[in-house]
């Protein structure tokens, strides 16, 4: 981590900030790295984020909160102030009165001790000065009900004067201390703290997740983007995962580029961005645009990541492969006889009513598709092996994806797999051959009813398209 940052720091905006996010069993080493590369005079907040429920079964307190570091590179960084939305029993409880402006609060015109000066004296019958406390006017109020006025060069008799002639003073049916009315759309929201409670984690039902194991809520980091960034800027997140930070940046009409080591991720956010920021039709503007660097665009780019995969054990070469045919890469990386699967892919089909096919559709069913890949040689049971697999997991199709060409044993062995006959008639392959420069050229495709795309991935929610050039 300690290269990460100081890589981090060294591309960084002078107006840019960092957010750091961990759990307590590192924090407290890398706050120490933080500072060490930030410096801690740019050091500005610790903040804390409960991720989860209540946790129970060890002895000690339940480890329930992560930890968000927030540095600057200088004093020159950005901050947009940020609310956070009222919690209903704080409007009821202080928010309890309502007139034609909104609900709003009763807040005192005077703070404590006297003065001898204009905010000491009477003003229409009322002096505060037998009270201990002097006339005090929030000098944004006034300047909002009037933005061409200085406040702060305004007697303070005229600033009360104001107020009062625009119906923000409340004067009590009993006693003759008068109070202003803070609405509640003047206020707009509590700031927000560093203690960061009002955004819950996705639990396993939640619509937003995307079933990736680490995945942040968007709202966490459309706050933090929010605060410390304007629209247009450049949003790095190193770390991308399944691509939560550029979703929020693209939302927020920023740029952005993500990076991650993953071919896994990779595809996630591919999946992700179409389905949230789809291109719109006619002569809408506005339109996604991206590219991604970094994987295979040809077959000796295939070769060195096959290689490459093969040295670091990540099955990196499995990952970008499945993403081929928009399927799902399985992480489970369990090999025997019958050669695993690599990938899995689920399409839709109708049940007919009757024997012509017509349009009167049945029931919808879901069927799954196995794949299977291969970067090295390739062995003569090996169809017979996805075969095998497909039968046992109930496939209706098997996908066998590879470097090199297949024999004719391989061929032969394929087609005696037989058919898959959808409701409308159409014939598909039960086991289909493809190869990497097949796919590649887009002279191969992955054939059989694609009723239903989405079965494959969950589909991210469509947000409002922006137009920014990004990077993945």
């Amino acid at each position: 981590m300690a290269n990460r940052l100081l890589q981090l720091h060294r591309v960084l905006k002078p107006t840019g900030s960092l957010y750091l996010h961990c759990d307590p069993t590192a924090s407290h080493y890398l706050k120490i790295v933080l500072d060490g590369v930030f410096g801690k005079e740019n050091y500005i907040n610790e903040l804390i984020w409960k991720r989860t429920g209540a946790h129970g079964g060890k002895k000690g307190y339940g480890p329930i909160h992560d930890t968000i570091f927030y540095y600057s590179k200088s004093d020159k960084f950005h901050w947009n102030k940020t609310v956070e939305a009222y919690d209903e029993s704080y409007l009821t409880q202080f928010y309890r009165f309502e007139d034609e402006r909104g609900r709003y609060r009763l807040v005192t015109l005077t703070g404590a001790g006297t003065r001898t000066g204009e905010s000491g004296k009477e003003w229409k019958g009322v002096n505060p000065t037998p009270s201990g406390r002097h006339w005090a006017v929030p000098n944004g109020l006034v300047e909002e009900i009037n933005p061409e006025l200085d406040a702060s060069k305004m007697p303070i008799n005229e600033k009360l004067d104001l107020l009062d002639s625009s119906g923000f003073i409340y004067w009590p049916p009993r006693g003759s201390v008068p109070q202003y009315k803070r609405y509640l759309k003047v206020d707009g929201g509590n700031p927000v703290q560093d203690i960061i409670g009002d955004i819950v984690p996705l639990s396993t039902a939640s619509a937003e997740r995307l079933g990736y194991p680490t995945q942040k809520p968007l709202a966490l980091l459309e706050r933090f983007i929010a605060a410390s960034s304007n629209e247009g800027d450049v949003v790095l997140d190193p770390f991308c995962g399944c691509g939560t930070a550029v979703h929020a940046a693209q939302k927020l009409n920023r740029q952005w580029i993500g990076i991650d080591i993953t071919h896994l991720a990779i595809n996630l956010i591919e999946y992700r961005l179409k389905k949230a920021f789809p291109n719109p039709s006619g002569d809408a503007p506005k339109r996604l645009v991206y590219q991604v660097i970094g994987t295979p665009k040809d077959l000796d780019a295939a070769y060195d990541l096959a290689r490459r995969s093969q040295d670091d054990g990540r099955y990196q070469f499995q990952y970008w492969a499945v993403s081929l045919v928009d399927a799902q890469a399985a992480q489970s990386k369990k090999k025997g006889a019958d050669g695993g699967i690599d990938g899995i892919k689920y399409f839709g089909d109708y049940e007919y009513k009757d024997e012509k096919k017509s349009k009167d559709k049945g029931a919808f069913k879901t069927n799954k598709i196995v794949v299977s890949v291969k970067s090295g040689k390739l062995k003569p049971d090996d169809i017979r092996s996805l075969n095998h697999v497909r039968e046992r997991e109930g496939a209706e199709i098997g996908l066998f994806i590879s470097l090199e060409e297949p024999t004719r044993g391989m061929i032969a062995d394929a087609a005696s797999a037989g058919f898959y006959q959808d409701g409308a008639g159409r014939k598909f392959p039960r086991v289909q051959l493809l190869t990497i420069e097949g796919l590649l050229s887009g002279k191969q495709r992955a054939e059989h009813p694609d009723h239903a795309p989405d079965l494959n991935f969950k589909k991210a929610k469509a947000e409002s398209n922006t137009a920014q050039k990004n990077l993945i």
